[in-house]
């Protein structure tokens, strides 16, 4: 029964840093446009050499 003390704060503090986490990916717009990532993975044009900066 003691173990539940040690258990439950921790699932509560990971629980909290993925919900910090998902937040953090709405407010940096990660999921902006998801109906234009489909049609560019399926995209028959393929650049094999990706720019770089």
């Amino acid at each position: 029964m003691n173990v539940l003390a040690y258990l439950i704060p921790i699932s509560l503090i990971l629980g909290g840093l993925g919900l910090a986490g998902f937040i953090y990916t709405l407010r940096s717009r990660q999921y902006e446009d998801p109906e234009g990532d489909s049609r560019r993975i399926l995209s028959s044009d393929w650049d094999d050499k990706p720019k770089s900066d």
